[in-house]
């Protein structure tokens, strides 16, 4: 009976050596892995003048998103443009075919853009599944604007496919989809312009 008396306080204190020991050796392990990536990063700065994405793939999107988003209702087509790829593909939920490369999107959203001021975009829930170098991301949107001068509401859902490039997450594939649509009342020539601003220039 005394042994197992004192052999007890013995496993217990072996046990929580143990689970301290291991404590010790994650804690020196992250400094070592945090030590190696500031000096990886370092080395990198050094070398390439490039700022190197800080954060997971889905921070990285997620910022690259909002960029993009910002970059569409300001008109900024070149700093959209560094968020897609050449070959990018555009759908939409209207029964359009689809807009093949950014050189054929450009012209549509110019030209819907001329049409639009005081542009307002709200996105919500936005989820995104990174998966190696392909990710995807969905997210609703709330779009507001004045169109010829009367207020124009749109609400839909969009869907990204990216693909890592480089370092950098490009949207190879836009699925833009709108659910509602509110209109303020307007002269008829204004719902003439809203049913026919390309659907595929839509964030």
């Amino acid at each position: 009976m005394k042994l197992e008396n004192s052999a007890l306080p013995r496993r217990l204190i072996g046990v929580l050596a143990a689970i301290f020991i291991l404590a010790l050796t994650c804690s020196s392990s992250t400094a070592q892995k945090n030590k190696n990536g500031k000096n990886n990063s370092q080395q990198q700065d050094d070398s390439n003048p490039v700022p190197v994405p800080v954060g997971s793939d889905a921070d990285q999107i997620e910022g690259d998103i909002g960029q993009m988003l910002a970059a569409f209702q300001l008109g900024n087509v070149e700093l959209m443009h560094k968020y897609y790829s050449d070959s990018v593909t555009f759908v939409s939920g209207d029964f359009a075919p689809p807009i093949m490369g950014w050189q054929n999107y450009v012209p549509l959203y110019e030209r819907q853009k001329a049409a639009f001021t005081s542009m307002q975009l709200v996105r919500r829930n936005t989820i995104i599944f990174p998966h190696g170098d392909v990710a995807w991301a969905m997210y609703q949107w709330e779009f507001s604007a004045l169109l010829n001068g009367a207020p124009y509401d749109l609400r839909g859902q969009t869907t990204l496919v990216f693909n890592k490039v480089g370092g950098n997450w490009l949207i190879v594939h836009n699925h833009t989809s709108s659910t509602t649509t509110q209109t303020a009342q307007a002269p008829l020539q204004t719902h003439a312009a809203t049913q026919s601003a390309p659907a595929t220039a839509k964030p």
